[in-house]
């Protein structure tokens, strides 16, 4: 497509007049008229005032394809083995019991599971990876509480390994937590309205609540790779629904770390924005 009419194509998708880009580019309505029907071309410094002008880029409007940056994609933060062991030195330094018993319970249970891999990547990310990560997460940021600990650890053995809340070798706050964390679906409700159910009861425990803003920080931070568009709107539109009102329930719940539930509240916000504006600019 030529650059004018992408430029044509952009104004009209903005519902923009050629006098209106003409006023905020100082130039006439003739020359934007011109620009559109191929007689003349922006000047090449005019080229990132029309692509500002129309919120796009210069590699949109003359059809050039950028070069891709001879990155490093790390589809793994860290390794899982250096997490365990982590887990494991802390839990026993500071006599975390349900954390010690969750840990190979947890390793156990997911065995053989893996994540679905980034698009980049061919190569599928072990499961225990995710708790791993939120335990560190969290004991990085303050939270030593043994039940949330464990059930960061656990938050997924029953809804994917088929385990049942009495049979996780935890104490009750910790079981309880897991089950409420555990998402199913009935067969008659509609999905929407089984999710606020879950969200709701989440929202009433204090662990609970605490493990699923992790939960969500974790994977809009890792995930992205592994979803389409259409999975990240989704997520996205989830997160602010349901999971951006548990953190003013577990401020007041957990008012002890509310410095951690704010560092987690700044990261999913900055994440999900960036997430929005690379959607956006996609699209146009």
């Amino acid at each position: 497509m030529q650059i004018g009419e992408q430029i044509r194509r952009l104004r009209k998708k903005q519902n923009m007049t050629q006098n209106a880009l003409a006023e905020q580019l100082f130039v006439t309505p003739q020359a934007v008229s011109q620009w559109e029907r191929g007689v003349t071309l922006p000047d090449t410094d005019k080229l990132s005032e029309v692509a500002s002008a129309l919120h796009t880029s210069v590699n949109v409007l003359t059809g050039t394809v950028a070069t891709t940056p001879d990155w490093i994609m790390r589809d793994s933060l860290f390794s899982a083995e250096h997490m365990y062991s982590r887990i494991k030195a802390f839990a026993e330094v500071e006599r975390l019991e349900d954390t010690r018993r969750a840990l190979p319970f947890m390793k156990e249970a997911h065995s053989g599971q893996t994540r679905k891999p980034a698009f980049y990547s061919g190569t599928p990310i072990p499961y225990v990876t995710h708790p791993l990560l939120m335990a560190c997460h969290a004991h990085a940021l303050g939270i030593r509480e043994d039940a949330i600990l464990a059930a960061i650890l656990l938050h997924d053995v029953c809804e994917d390994c088929g385990v049942k809340p009495q049979d996780i070798p935890c104490s009750e706050p910790v079981k309880e937590a897991v089950r409420l964390l555990t998402f199913t679906e009935d067969g008659f409700s509609d999905k929407d309205v089984i999710k606020k159910r879950y969200y709701d009861a989440i929202a009433q425990n204090r662990i609970a609540c605490m493990v699923k803003i992790l939960d969500r920080c974790n994977n809009i931070s890792t995930m992205a790779g592994a979803f389409t568009d259409e999975k990240l709107v989704s997520y996205i539109n989830e997160t602010e629904t349901y999971v951006m009102p548990l953190w003013e329930i577990a401020r007041k719940t957990l008012p002890e770390y509310v410095d951690a539930i704010f560092v987690l509240k700044y990261h999913i916000r900055s994440v999900l924005e960036s997430l929005k504006a690379l959607i956006v600019m996609d699209k146009v």
